[in-house]
């Protein structure tokens, strides 16, 4: 059946202004990126990308929630929000599986930072 998760993509209107976000603002590294119909990133040994709108992708801000861990959610938070990253809401905190906040792309799509609890 299932080998491996190969990779997770959003929709995107504009795949430069993804690739911005994600690249400059993010700070994933950039892969691969065709014109403006794809772009594919390292997400720490996952593929993540973004496709552009039209057939076969689905539309922005809907379904899926992407996670991308991070070591420290307050640094994170404070690099982020001078960058126009939209935050929503509190971080939460779940105790011994950790903390995230919710977070949005410039095109609605929902992200979430995650900070593993301590050991």
């Amino acid at each position: 059946m299932i080998k491996k998760l190969q990779n997770v993509y959003l929709a995107a209107p504009d795949v430069g202004k993804a690739v911005a976000f994600y690249r400059d603002v993010l700070g994933l590294n950039l892969r691969f990126q065709d014109g403006e119909r794809w772009a594919q990133f390292d997400a720490g040994g996952v593929s993540f990308a973004v496709a552009a709108v039209g057939e076969g992708t689905a539309v922005p801000g809907g379904g899926a929630v992407v996670v991308f861990e991070v070591e420290d959610l307050e640094r994170a938070l404070a690099e982020l929000r001078p960058r126009g990253v939209t935050v929503e809401g509190d971080i939460v905190d779940m105790g011994a599986h950790g903390r995230y906040v919710n977070i949005r792309d410039p095109f609605g799509n929902p992200l979430q930072l995650f900070q593993r609890a301590a050991s």
